[in-house]
């Protein structure tokens, strides 16, 4: 730590990882690549981050003497997931600075909490309203119109946690369905394309935004990202000023997604925020290949206490996920020109899970 109270890494020192999975993988082999250690800390014993670190932690999150002695080992602590136990943010935050920091994972945590704190920024989204019960639910619903979408408060990724009412659908199955006291209904946006920005900050307030990216939906899960997305210069300057807006009002230190929709307005197309992942990102991943840094390396840096680095977009840049069996399929994408081939190493395909994905980059700037 620095006389300022800010971190200020040196090579060789540890950080702490919490979850295994890609997004901790791929955060550990940065850190490497900078001469920093990592040491991960998850409940699963499959976890493919395990495969590239030298120390990891096998442990239960609430698991408060395996946490603090994972605490001892490492000299600041970040993760790969936002919904990381309240109680095990506390017992670290404790012992070792966290970044991003607790309080941000309670903003980002709860849907309808970070709705609230977006409007407060002035920035738009989709009109929402909270709900607790059928009745609330009823009254919501009669306010918003239909069709609606419901999405629990709280853990829901991927399309999990949410439902979409029609015109038609009982609301009392549709809450039976949820299985939850705690929800949020928001307003049906027919956008028009749904776009991300990467951004990063310091803890000194650098703050570098990656080009806009357009993301492609299958099934509720990213399948192809696109940078530049396909908008004009106008709106991405729009939308990389609301991901920055939405950093310097957290405090925020590290890299963050904000994930936003492409709505038509009166002056022209215009964004809405979607949602806040206070995290690396998966419409992100073309930043490994299709950037001068990655968003890996950009988040290790911020975190580290070191300088950011200015991304410089190398041409043209298609991501595409591997998704379950996509993967078996691997070897086609080792002989495509331009295109880089990343395998998690996870274990045996199911429907859903991301087992890897393809960066293509072709020349060009793409505008």
């Amino acid at each position: 730590m620095t006389a300022s109270g800010h971190v200020r890494l040196k090579p060789g020192d540890t950080i702490g990882i919490l979850g295994g999975g890609q997004l901790g993988r791929m955060l550990a082999m940065a850190a490497a690549r900078l001469g920093l250690k990592c040491q991960v800390f998850s409940p699963d014993p499959d976890s493919p981050a395990f495969d590239v670190v030298l120390n990891a932690t096998c442990a239960e999150y609430a698991d408060v003497e395996a946490l603090e002695l994972f605490a001892n080992d490492v000299d600041v602590i970040t993760y790969e997931f936002e919904n990381v136990p309240a109680a095990t943010a506390m017992v670290l935050a404790a012992r070792r600075p966290v970044l991003p920091a607790q309080s941000i994972l309670e903003t980002t945590q709860d849907r309808l909490i970070e709705k609230d704190f977006v409007k407060r920024l002035g920035i738009g989204t989709a009109d929402y309203a909270d709900v607790s019960s059928v009745e609330t639910l009823r009254a919501a619903i009669a306010r918003i119109g239909r069709p609606a979408v419901i999405k629990t408060r709280r853990f829901g990724y991927d399309g999990k946690g949410q439902a979409i009412i029609r015109d038609g659908d009982d609301p009392n199955q549709v809450w039976e369905d949820l299985g939850t006291k705690s929800a949020i209904l928001e307003a049906f946006i027919p956008f028009e394309r749904e776009v991300s920005v990467i951004v990063a900050r310091s803890a000194d307030g650098e703050v570098e935004c990656y080009d806009v990216t357009e993301n492609e939906h299958r099934d509720h899960i990213l399948k192809i990202s696109r940078a530049p997305a396909a908008i004009s210069d106008e709106l991405a300057t729009q939308a990389r000023a609301v991901a920055e807006k939405i950093a310097n009002a957290l405090d925020y230190v590290g890299v963050l997604a904000v994930e936003m929709f492409v709505v038509a307005g009166p002056g022209g197309p215009q964004v809405l925020v979607n949602e806040i992942a206070p995290r690396v990102h998966n419409s992100g991943h073309w930043t490994l290949d299709g950037a001068s840094v990655s968003q890996f390396e950009q988040h290790i840096r911020a975190i580290a206490g070191w300088p950011l680095a200015k991304p410089i977009r190398h041409g043209q840049v298609t991501m595409t996920n591997l998704i379950g069996d996509d993967v078996l399929d691997y070897e086609r994408w080792l002989t495509v020109p331009g295109a880089t081939v990343h395998l998690y190493g996870k274990g045996t395909p199911r429907p859903g899970r991301k087992m890897g994905h393809v960066t293509e980059v072709r020349p060009g700037s793409g505008k």
